[in-house]
């Protein structure tokens, strides 16, 4: 009999294993206090947030999330981006977290903004760091919300680009958005650990994510700490353009900041978040 009951434990532990390395994400908790969901930007692992949750910790519970197919969280099947949406609700609902803070950087900022106009009531406020909820308008002319398919040509190039051409490819586009150079060899690592089927299928799972329209079901308050790299009237139009249907949001720019906000005015940063949690 104690046999049986063993071989049943080793079961359900094996079982919790294979359920959890299935998973859309890995999450971390640090801190105590009012909880707040960190979501890194595509690619990059929950280590985005090291400095920022040294700080939130000393106040708040911090659930620091690594999505599938970064860092070393074992890739998932498309679709990737509707998975972890899910998976989030799913994660807020069974751990009974009350009214967490959405905080997100670009990827993670766009997921934050589906998140709260899907569950209009689970969540208490969203800050957004350099996020837009509909990014391919930002690169496609005249974007009317065409979905991209996963097999095209430029999804093959980038599936067949040997590692050397796609790690110099993302360290050429890190310094692009971040200006803190002590920053790129991290953030370029990350870029160069990512599954190659999650990175070029999930970035157009991200490309054809158009909430433009659904932000306006959006009940509670969004910050936005916007870089402005691009140069600040360009920025602000883009901003004034995606956000029109969510004349609630307030937007504060970061001077001298690219991408990675955080890490090109750190300071400003973390003051800032802290003045849009209280």
């Amino acid at each position: 009999m104690k046999t049986k009951s063993l071989l049943l434990v080793f079961v359900s532990v094996l079982i919790t294993q294979i359920s959890t390395a299935q998973k859309s994400f890995t999450v971390s908790v640090k801190g105590k206090g009012e909880p707040i969901l960190l979501f890194p930007g595509f690619g990059c692992t929950g280590e985005l947030w090291d400095e920022t949750v040294a700080e939130l910790s000393k106040t708040n519970e911090c659930h620091i999330f690594t999505f599938a197919g970064f860092g070393n969280v074992p890739p998932i099947e498309t679709p990737w981006l509707s998975s972890i949406k899910d998976e989030v609700i799913s994660y807020v609902k069974e751990k009974k977290i009350k009214k967490p803070t959405l905080l997100g950087h670009s990827l993670g900022g766009t997921l934050s903004l589906w998140l709260a106009s899907l569950e209009t009531e689970l969540f208490k406020k969203a800050i957004l760091v350099d996020a837009l909820p509909a990014t391919a308008a930002l690169m496609i002319p005249n974007y009317k919300g065409e979905i991209i398919e996963y097999d095209n040509p430029q999804s093959k190039m980038m599936l067949q680009m040997d590692k050397n051409s796609f790690d110099a490819m993302n360290l050429q586009s890190v310094a692009y958005m971040c200006l803190n150079k002590e920053k790129h060899k991290v953030i370029s690592n990350w870029m160069s650990m990512a599954d190659r089927k999650t990175y070029v299928h999930g970035y157009i799972d991200m490309l054809n994510l158009d909430l433009r329209k659904e932000i306006a079901k959006i009940k509670i308050p969004v910050v936005i700490l916007a870089a402005t790299s691009l140069g600040i009237d360009v920025v602000k139009n883009t901003y004034a353009t995606q956000y029109q249907n969510l004349p609630t949001v307030k937007i504060l720019y970061a001077e001298n900041a690219a991408h990675f906000v955080m890490y090109d005015q750190p300071d400003w940063f973390i003051e800032n978040v802290k003045l849009a949690l209280n």
